[in-house]
């Protein structure tokens, strides 16, 4: 068998030749896409203890046949599973066969097992510690809340694999964070005060409970105060009675409107600064955090003088550029054309502005901030819009090509982006076995515009 079969091809030939019967093949597929015994059972008019053996036995014969055809497969499987989840085509490029069903029945014999999530398992996922991924997950929720844009920052430092699914756990209904109405994450059982927080770190001064009925989504102003007063992030100021940051030293209300004023206008106060100096300033009149400032050099004022200093672009400094950021996966890239896979949600459906990596910004061309570029569309669709601003970036006028094609919350577009010729096209981006809308609807959704 070793002669006749590559090593890379082993695990499908062993498949498709009949090295494992019908029954075998069945209960495999049927427990790789989520079923329990019962269910596997029933669909083979078997009971739950006989599925169980049958898998066994599959597994076991899968295992024989790869101790004969691949040495140290076990160790091999064990190494690239020892963080906290990796996916099963990861798995099968480190021992180098084809990505198949069945190599999941490996990877059990080998003593992994799938991620556990406030989601159940995570499907298609092993490692060899199945608390590990909740573990990072928690570490995240401690670091909530965060603006909608710093996800990717606050994911890599708690310990989440960049490749993950992190969207589909956030979105799921078990989660422990929430996505706010202006984007950004909360804690789901304390989601307004979160929100608070957040709109108080942006705004840089102290303000009155009606002001925060909006951000908290607060409905009276006693609400907020005594949602403020229970958490000790939160101070009232007497006798004015606004509520400011525990964490903040100063109390100093800021006639600035944004970080961007307040930066724009210690440089033009003061002269070229270093940049550790104008943070230092800035943040004695405008209560914000390092990396948001960070962002503020993005603004097409700012650039950097021939020593490396921070001064106005009117006054002749060079324009920041930006270095290249990681791209994400939900980006992918040939040439001239770029593909994003956007998750449906509520802001898309609305016609809201949904938030994309700035590797999509940086991509286009567009360095700086404010600047935005345009994608003509086909049919009577609006043209699509990517916009960069200082500290997010935004990709718009997806809600028509969403109810053409008849996608619901929780389903995927398909957004390609010609940059030759400024054009693009939306299509749907669901496997079809697993899109909400088929499974809402009782039917395939359009597949119109791809």
């Amino acid at each position: 068998m070793g002669d006749e079969w590559s090593m890379g091809e082993w695990l499908a030939r062993a498949w498709e030749t009949g090295a494992l019967d019908e029954r075998e093949r069945a209960v495999i597929v049927g427990r790789s896409e989520g079923q329990t015994l019962d269910e596997v059972g029933a669909a083979l008019g078997l009971s739950r203890e006989r599925a169980r053996q049958i898998q066994n036995r599959a597994r076991k014969r899968l295992a024989a046949m790869a101790d004969v055809i691949q040495d140290g497969w076990r160790e091999s499987a064990r190494a690239a599973g020892a963080g906290p989840a990796t996916s099963r085509g990861a798995f099968a490029a480190a021992l180098g066969v084809v990505d198949h069903v069945a190599l999941g029945e490996l990877l059990a014999a080998a003593g992994l097992d799938a991620p556990r999530t406030w989601a159940g398992p995570l499907r298609g996922w092993w490692s060899t510690d199945p608390c590990a991924l909740g573990g990072a997950l928690r570490r995240l929720v401690d670091a909530a809340p965060f603006r909608g844009d710093d996800l990717g920052r606050a994911a890599s430092e708690a310990g989440l694999p960049a490749d993950i699914p992190l969207i589909w756990l956030l979105s799921h209904s078990e989660s422990r964070l929430a996505l706010s109405t202006d984007g950004h994450w909360v804690r789901r059982k304390a989601r307004g005060r979160d929100a608070a927080y957040l709109w108080l770190l942006e705004t840089g001064r102290a303000c009155r409970p009606n002001e925060l009925l909006a951000p908290m989504a607060a409905t009276t102003v006693a609400a907020v105060r005594e949602a403020l007063r229970r958490d000790d992030r939160f101070r009232q100021i007497r006798p004015e009675g606004t509520w400011a940051l525990a964490e903040w030293t100063h109390l100093r209300a800021s006639t600035y409107t944004t970080a961007v004023d307040a930066v724009v206008a210690v440089v033009t106060e003061s002269g070229p600064l270093s940049r550790a100096r104008l943070f230092s300033k800035v943040t004695e009149l405008y209560p914000v955090t390092p990396w948001r400032l960070k962002q503020c050099l993005l603004s097409s004022q700012l650039g950097e003088t021939g020593n490396g200093l921070v001064d106005l672009v009117s006054r002749g400094a060079r324009p920041f550029e930006e270095e290249e950021p990681p791209r994400p996966n939900t980006i992918a890239a040939e040439g001239e054309i770029v593909g994003v896979r956007i998750l449906v949600n509520p802001d898309v459906l609305r016609g809201s502005g949904v938030a994309v990596h700035t590797w999509l910004t940086w991509r286009l061309g567009l360095r700086r901030a404010p600047m935005s570029r345009t994608f003509t569309t086909s049919g009577d669709c609006s043209p699509l819009v990517v916009r960069r601003g200082t500290s997010s970036a935004q990709l718009s006028s997806l809600r028509r090509h969403a109810l053409e094609l008849k996608v619901v919350d929780g389903c995927v577009l398909a957004v390609l982006l010609r940059l030759d010729d400024g054009t693009a096209r939306v299509g749907h981006g669901c496997v079809p076995d697993t899109c909400p809308a088929r499974q809402t609807q009782g039917a395939t959704p359009s597949t119109a515009n791809v």
